[in-house]
């Protein structure tokens, strides 16, 4: 149910969750809030999607994140699939070319998506939810705490008219400007870079040679960014330079000076905007003040240069949550929500020390390190193994968990999210594996199961995994592409505990039982997901 304007009133109601922001991070909480059928309310001050596209790419994990609230397949239907990435030198010549290989998440490794189309289809996709309700062109102008709930005073910017709101937790995910993070005094650690960066969206009049190929153009002159995006859309970066005038720099007949370095003509490309912005390397010192949450680029700001950006907000909200619902629904205990920034926050630190060291690698402008950094990688590039690795993209780190919502004795599985292989289940539909876990606690067995009384007692089902050329049966799935079983052979685990999100909670060898659930854990009260299709 999406309002906006004056005739939306937001009244005294009360809400499971208010979501602070509309953007992808936002959108995607209230997926999957509504999924789980929590009373929801989302306060966004726009009227409208963002029409510059800000995000450009997203991999595999993120779409799976998308599949559980049933859109993965419409999304990737506006998702450019299976290009590869090249970094050229100053004369054009690549010395380093990249093609991502799964992780084995159930979709291709890595997509390049056009924001306010990818935008469109996750809001269409929360109207299926009556228990979500929109209010655009609504701010939260502050928040008041206590020990039941967060009352919200909220303003309708179309109007100024004022009400207040009640929710027991608010996510704030209201951008790297955040109003909710100045309202909670929380600190913005870290730096915005010096250079400052034009960004030129397009659309694609005719082809041209490689235009499907993403290039980091690492010319000391000036980098540049020159990227395929989906629906015949193309996007350009470039550095200001000293000496560059910003306003400009941004005009109709400097942006076409700029693209024409690369033979891309007028007769080729139509400009639709050129805007100028910062890199920002932030994070912010709390992801939670009482029942308030930071997400996205309100608790963390990275470069652009590895696309995980807009991914790491997807992950917050996907970790926070499965967790805001149990403990709503009395599964866990209130404790168990300090896990998100326990959890989430050490992968993002990891993500944009990536970022940051692949962006000091494509900017570089002294021009004698280029020549030496093109001529180290080319001759990396052809070492079996390690060329292997560079040409895999690995510097993208896996999303795992050292510490946070888990149990010992750690296992090579504990926090790691297992692999969504097809498996044919019971009925002999082949399928997704997410698709037959059912969004709850599971206990996941190599072949036949292994009795864990004090799981068993609790309510949480069992699923057993048989290899492949096995016939389904009540309770047990084929493993059809043979990657499930082995991931658990190779780290000598026969019984998992799986949590919502399908990362390992707890994990035992074959014969052994498991470590306990958690304190205070009752899965029996938790009604399952549902998504509405």
């Amino acid at each position: 149910m999406s309002e906006t304007g004056a005739g939306a009133e937001a009244g005294d109601s009360a809400y499971d969750v208010a979501v602070i922001g509309y953007g992808p991070t936002g959108v995607t909480a209230a997926n999957l809030l509504g999924a789980m059928g929590l009373r929801v309310v989302v306060l966004e001050r726009d009227a409208e999607i963002f029409t510059r596209a800000r995000a450009i790419s997203t991999d595999e994990e993120v779409v799976r994140i998308w599949q559980r609230i049933g859109l993965a397949e419409r999304l990737k239907q506006d998702m450019l699939t299976e290009r590869p990435v090249d970094f050229v030198d100053a004369d054009g010549r690549t010395f380093l070319s990249a093609s991502p290989t799964s992780r084995g998440h159930g979709h291709p490794p890595q997509m390049f998506i056009y924001q306010p189309a990818l935008e469109r289809v996750l809001r269409d996709g929360v109207d299926r939810y009556p228990n979500v309700r929109i209010l655009l062109r609504h701010e939260c102008l502050s928040l008041r705490q206590d020990a039941d709930g967060v009352e919200l005073t909220v303003v309708g910017t179309a109007d100024d008219s004022v009400h207040r709101l009640r929710a027991s937790y608010v996510i704030a995910a209201d951008g790297g400007s955040s109003l909710t993070r100045a309202q909670l005094n929380i600190g913005y650690e870290g730096r915005t870079y010096e250079d400052r960066w034009i960004v030129i969206d397009t659309k694609m009049l005719k082809p041209w040679p490689d235009h499907d190929k993403l290039r980091f153009h690492c010319d000391p002159a000036r980098p540049a960014v020159d990227c395929p995006t989906p629906l015949d859309h193309h996007r350009y970066e470039f550095p200001l330079l000293p000496g560059d005038d910003e306003k400009h720099l941004v005009t109709e007949d400097a942006v076409y000076g700029l693209i024409s370095r690369y033979g891309i003509g007028r007769d080729s490309i139509e400009v639709l905007r050129a805007t100028v912005y910062s890199h920002h390397v932030r994070f912010a010192s709390r992801f939670r003040v009482g029942r308030v949450f930071l997400a996205g680029d309100a608790a963390h700001a990275m470069p652009p240069w590895i696309g995980q950006g807009m991914a790491a907000g997807v992950r917050d909200v996907a970790n926070l949550c499965w967790k805001l619902n149990s403990v709503l629904r009395g599964e866990l205990p209130e404790g168990v929500l300090d896990s998100y920034e326990t959890e989430r926050k050490p992968h993002v630190r990891e993500v944009t020390k990536r970022a940051v060291f692949v962006g000091r690698m494509i900017t570089e402008r002294r021009r004698p390190v280029t020549r030496v950094r093109n001529g180290a990688l080319r001759t990396l590039d052809r070492i079996p193994g390690f060329g292997d690795w560079l040409q895999d993209s690995n510097w993208i780190p896996v999303a795992r968990y050292e510490a946070g919502l888990q149990v010992g004795p750690r296992t090579k599985a504990t926090g790691h999210q297992i692999p969504q292989p097809w498996v044919i289940r019971p009925d002999g539909e082949r399928v997704r594996l997410d698709d037959t876990l059912g969004g709850g606690w599971l206990l996941l067995h190599h072949g036949l199961p292994t009795a864990q009384p004090a799981w068993e007692r609790l309510g949480v089902e069992s699923l057993a995994v048989l290899s492949v050329g096995s016939r389904p049966t009540d309770g047990a799935i084929v493993d059809s592409d043979g990657v499930l079983l082995p991931w658990l052979a190779e780290r000598r685990v026969a019984t998992v505990v799986l949590r919502p999100d399908a990362y390992v909670y707890a994990a035992a060898p074959v014969g052994a039982p498991l470590p306990p659930p958690p304190a205070g854990f009752a899965p029996a009260s938790r009604p399952a997901t549902t998504i509405a299709q």
